[in-house]
């Protein structure tokens, strides 16, 4: 039987490549969702780039390539703080917020699955485990 973190981490990996599958997410690469995702929970709230670096932990060059593609999409729009001239805000536009919408809705496809494969207590347990488990590799790495 293989050591614990083999099967974690290639359990880890299998459900990676599940959910990304392009039959899953087609139109939108994940560093892309990732950053709309942010920015549709942020509301009116708008974020920097440097925000978004810090809640993501990409590197800066690789977060500019993400913006810039998102921005040649329209799905992104960048705009000049009014109260600090060196702050640019960062904002879905609605073709934007309607293609993550759509990835969005499209994974949570496959979540119901899940759940309804697993029930609800098992689906409680696993939600319970992936939180520890996120916890604690946030705590370790970061």
């Amino acid at each position: 039987m293989a050591k614990n973190n083999e099967r974690l981490l290639s359990a880890w990996l299998r459900l990676s490549v599940i959910v990304c599958n392009e039959r899953v997410v087609s139109d939108m690469p994940y560093n892309e969702a990732l950053i709309c995702s942010l920015l549709v929970k942020a509301g009116e709230c708008r974020m920097t780039a440097t925000e978004l670096c810090e809640k993501t932990k990409m590197f800066k060059s690789q977060m500019n390539r993400t913006l810039h593609s998102l921005e040649e999409k329209g799905m992104l729009e960048r705009r000049r703080s009014s109260a600090d001239k060196r702050r640019i805000d960062l904002s879905l536009t609605a073709a934007g917020r309607e293609a993550y919408e759509k990835e969005h809705a499209r994974i949570l496809k496959l979540v119901d699955a899940v759940i309804e494969k697993f029930g609800g207590e098992k689906t409680e347990t696993l939600i319970d485990c992936l939180e520890s488990v996120s916890s604690a590799a946030d705590e370790i790495l970061f």
